[in-house]
């Protein structure tokens, strides 16, 4: 039987030595590469079931590289590992493609768990997608789709992109002004506006279920309220 392979990109040498033993330990194949630049070419060849990205890496970040290897890979799980703890840094990770975001120092025990559950998710790398449940919504983030019973409606990447920043974490506000750096990388009048455009698209889309709402907390931003 096949093992599950793992590329594990991080450049302190003493903590990729015992995370890679851990998960080895436990079974899985582990890549682990130090340098940046070398994670893509590397994952054309060894073709992981899923990436651990550190965020901070030599050459290149790991967000760059977690955007490519999602345009490459759409249904390949990612999980940014970072000491980076700021709401818009968070934010940033979703919208580079990433579908977790753990901060250091971690638990060995739960990075396995998350793992599994991305894993899950993803079918084993089998190209499965990510699913997202909003009432009578089912939102595919990786095949830019919301489907309703009645019918599926494609979606553009902008507004794919801010729906899974707003469902990530449903039950926090998301504040606006970090929306607006996660998407477009800066705040400014225009973008403010495109934003409000954005919002309003999804909220049409979502009118076919009451019970899904996206709220406009003053002051704050947006909360997604969901069955």
């Amino acid at each position: 039987m096949n093992r599950t392979r793992i590329l594990y990109a991080e450049d302190e040498p003493f903590l990729g030595k015992v995370v890679k033993e851990s998960l080895e330990s436990r079974g899985y194949e582990v890549c682990m590469i130090a340098d940046g630049a070398a994670v893509v070419p590397t994952c054309v060849d060894f073709r992981p079931h899923i990436c651990l990205l550190d965020v901070m890496l030599p050459h290149r970040d790991g967000f760059s590289i977690g955007q490519e290897l999602r345009q490459r890979a759409p249904g390949l799980p990612i999980i940014y590992l970072t000491a980076k703890t700021q709401t818009a840094d968070l934010l940033q990770g979703f919208a580079a493609g990433g579908n977790d975001y753990f901060l250091k120092p971690f638990s060995l025990e739960e990075l396995v768990v998350r793992i599994e559950n991305q894993l899950q998710l993803a079918g084993k790398g089998k190209g499965q997608p990510l699913v997202v449940h909003l009432g009578l919504f089912t939102f595919y983030p990786d095949r830019l789709e919301l489907h309703h019973p009645d019918e599926t409606r494609k979606l553009s990447h902008r507004e794919a992109q801010l729906l899974q920043l707003l469902t990530a974490q449903s039950a926090v506000p998301v504040a606006r002004q970090d929306l607006l750096l996660a998407i477009w990388g800066y705040d400014s009048f225009f973008n403010s506006r495109n934003l409000d455009v954005y919002i309003a698209r999804l909220r049409r889309y979502l009118r076919h279920d009451p019970a899904v709402q996206i709220l406009t907390l003053k002051g704050v931003g947006y909360r997604v309220v969901r069955p």
